[in-house]
């Protein structure tokens, strides 16, 4: 039969899953295959095309995606599955996604979804393989019908027409033969102008699923013989436990087990709620724990000790900044404090976990599958090859997910029991033993000139170090196998102890030390406070206070001076173009200077994860009551993959960023946590959202991060707003009227 009368393999709808470069013609030319980096080859069948790990083109019809990032709403696997279909000419929804397995050929140099990257790392690679499996088919196609490439078109609906002859070939026709061929040692990307997906709406791929609820999330995971795990801890933080009688505990109905893990005392039984009513029946002492005195206004008065010592390591030092402030007509200062934050992600911590000889899998939406492999690996010394990840959506991350500690109790619990086990945090478990968001100290000063002008900046912040927390097994995970017990852990100690010396909690200066203003030499000192209380990864992490700090400080500098905020700020952005494009369109987006009857605006610009976000908040007070009414934002992230998902991203962000203005505070109370669920733990509902306005800058430029440019911004644009409303400077989260 001829080709032309050979229909094309109809697709079928799945729910889902380096070099150099020259331009040439138009578009970009990357040689992505420098260095060897195909990984290993993920499917068994020879005659499934895979340029490399993350594509397979099957014969069968099927493409499919793995997805190296953790799905957790921000839009991932949608991003992904438009980079690989805009180069490998298919529709979106024709691409299967699976969540990929731990191999270092993912891991660049760990496998985690955090600090915005998951677009901006995978923006080349991923349009890189869709290109060069292009490339591969139409090299098969022109071999059938012995012709030049550049006689073969791509429509753009996974088919290969023959220029000269209009015959047709589904990509599915020639799989076989282009999986015999070398992968292109160059690949040419599409232009812009060419684009027909980047930069479009195109429709979330995970939305059908989740609207219909056959979308599975590490909540969701249900295995033969599955048995259901909670555990009692210590409610004061670092305390042990001392004495349990558990007799009662264990006659409960449908209970299976009560063991003893590091963490406290694990109930197993049939359900959730057999487990957590035999819960109330223990009978348990606990020791108080190192933390029993500590308090709020005593973890306050730490940190102000702390950083009236003096003893401060420089993250930044201009020249000039002494003689500034010796020779100043009047210097200012100002002290900003933030509060201990938790994560109250949607879905509360799960893992599920099936160990059996010589094999583990772990279930759990986790935002470093490698970490948790190594944990895995560590507790129950199996080789790592044995041990299978598998990530699921999960309802929220924010960081918290990136920690391990229920994946050490699941773990804990598995190696003591016969059969496959899910642990589940309830509501409680997960704001009383968060990694949190940690408490910061900050004391600025500016120098000024007898106009008011600034000519010399210092700020000095004391906050946690994370990285006791999060080092020893982040080197764990990229150590070799074969080194000795205890090495990574000693490696661990001396790089930490190196950071806290000469680096300080290098999380926590994340937007002071590249101020973009013009305000004469700066200063910046840090230095970290360990109190003991879990401190961890957190929706934007230092940008977050530091956003607050810094733009309300030149909001104050700006009413010294006596000028407008926003024009103040365009003064003194001369050298950051990215900025300034921002905070002039937001100028007028905003309405600046013309809010409403009894509103007021306030202004915040702020730049990181390679973009520029600008936002004005418009609020009214009445008698002591604040309402956010409008929220004007303007953002440069680069090129904008989906328009559609940097507005979601972008206006969640604010939701989560005003969670943290208006409520956001997690007190200790005798080394307790004071806050337990959503009644004490506010979030912002609807009945407090504002209409949010978010508008995008056209860009050429490669895309930023999104997913947590939206939060830092927020908190410092309603305070300025409370300013121009009250006359009154509100330093400290959550703001008090």
């Amino acid at each position: 039969m001829a080709d032309k009368q050979q229909p094309a393999r109809r697709l079928t709808r799945r729910r889902f899953m380096i070099g150099t470069a020259v331009v040439v013609g138009g578009g970009l030319t990357l040689t992505w295959l420098a260095g060897g980096r195909r990984g290993p080859r993920l499917s068994a069948d020879a005659a499934t095309l895979e340029p490399n790990s993350y594509l397979q083109v099957r014969p069968d019809g099927d493409i499919v995606l793995q997805v190296d990032k953790l799905e957790m709403g921000q839009g991932v696997i949608t991003g992904f599955v438009t980079l690989v279909a805009e180069e490998l000419g298919v529709p979106p929804a024709s691409i299967t996604t699976q969540d990929a397995p731990v191999l270092a050929f993912f891991q660049d140099p760990s496998q985690t979804t955090a600090e915005s990257q998951s677009m901006r790392t995978r923006w080349n690679k991923l349009r890189e393989v869709g290109a060069a499996a292009r490339e591969m088919l139409v090299q098969a196609a022109a071999e059938r019908w012995s012709v030049d490439v550049a006689e073969v078109e791509i429509p753009g609906d996974a088919t290969l027409v023959n220029r000269g002859t209009g015959a047709v070939l589904s990509y599915f026709d020639v799989t076989e033969a282009a999986a015999r061929l070398d992968p292109p040692r160059d690949v040419t990307l599409k232009a812009k102008a060419e684009r027909r997906l980047i930069g479009r709406h195109v429709d979330r791929v995970d939305v059908p699923a989740k609207v219909t609820g056959e979308a599975i999330f590490g909540s969701d995971i249900e295995l033969p013989g599955q048995l259901i795990a909670i555990v009692v801890r210590c409610p004061n933080l670092g305390g042990e436990l001392l004495r349990a009688d558990t007799n009662a505990a264990e006659a409960a109905p449908g209970v299976r087990h009560v063991l003893r893990i590091t963490s406290g005392i694990a109930i197993v039984a049939e359900t959730f709620w057999h487990a957590q009513q035999a819960a109330r029946l223990l009978d348990t002492e606990w020791s108080p724990g190192p933390l029993a005195a500590m308090t709020t206004g005593k973890l306050h008065d730490l940190q102000r000790a702390t950083i009236e010592s003096g003893e401060l390591i420089e993250a930044r030092e201009d020249d000039g900044v002494d003689e500034a402030f010796d020779g100043a007509a009047r210097v200012i200062d100002a002290e900003y404090a933030l509060p201990h934050m938790a994560h109250a992600t949607m879905e509360t911590m799960t893992a599920t976990m099936r160990l059996e000889p010589g094999r583990c899998e772990i279930w759990t939406g986790s935002q470093s599958p490698d970490l948790t492999r190594e944990v895995v690996a560590g507790l129950t010394g199996l080789p790592r090859d044995d041990v299978r990840v598998h990530v699921p959506f999960a309802g929220c991350g924010f960081g918290r997910r990136f920690m391990n500690d229920f994946v050490v109790e699941v773990t804990e619990i598995a190696m003591r029991i016969d059969a496959p086990v899910k642990l589940i945090w309830s509501r409680e478990d997960d704001i009383r033993h968060d990694y949190y968001h940690c408490a910061n100290l900050h004391v600025m000063r500016a120098a000024l000139d007898d106009r008011n002008r600034p000519v010399g900046w210092e700020h000095r912040l004391v906050a946690p170090s994370m990285n006791k927390h999060i080092m020893p097994t982040v080197l764990a995970s990229v150590a070799p196998e074969w080194l000795a017990d205890g090495v990574h852990e000693t490696l661990a100690d001396w790089m930490i102890a190196g950071f806290e010396k000469f680096v300080g909690p290098w999380q926590a200066f994340d937007g002071s030390t590249n101020l973009p203003y013009d305000v004469g030499p700066v200063r910046v000192g840090v230095q970290g406070l360990d109190t003991g209380i879990p401190a961890g990864i957190w929706r934007s992490v230092g940008n977050h206070f530091n956003a607050f700090v810094v733009e309300s400080f030149i909001d104050e500098l700006a009413n010294l001076a006596g000028e407008d905020p926003v024009d103040f700020r365009l003064r003194r952005l001369g050298e950051d173009p990215r900025r300034v494009a921002v905070l002039e369109r937001l100028a007028q987006e905003s309405g600046w200077g013309r809010a409403g009857p009894g509103r007021h605006q306030g202004v915040a610009v702020y730049g990181a994860y390679e973009g520029a976000i600008g936002q004005v908040a418009e609020v009214s007070v009445d008698g002591g009551e604040l309402r956010v009414h409008r929220v004007a934002c303007v953002v440069d992230c680069g090129t904008a993959i989906n328009p559609d998902i940097v507005r979601q991203q972008i206006e969640g962000g604010i939701i989560f960023g005003m969670t943290a203005a208006l409520y956001g505070e997690i007190d200790f109370v005798d080394g307790r946590v004071r806050q337990s669920n959503f009644h004490d733990y506010r979030m912002v509902r609807m009945a407090d959202s504002p209409s949010i306005d978010v508008h995008i800058i056209d860009s050429d430029l490669d895309p930023g991060g999104i997913g947590e440019a939206g939060t830092p911004p927020i908190a410092p644009a309603i305070a300025n707003a409370v300013f121009a409303a009250t006359g009154k400077r509100i330093r400290k989260l959550p703001l008090a009227i």
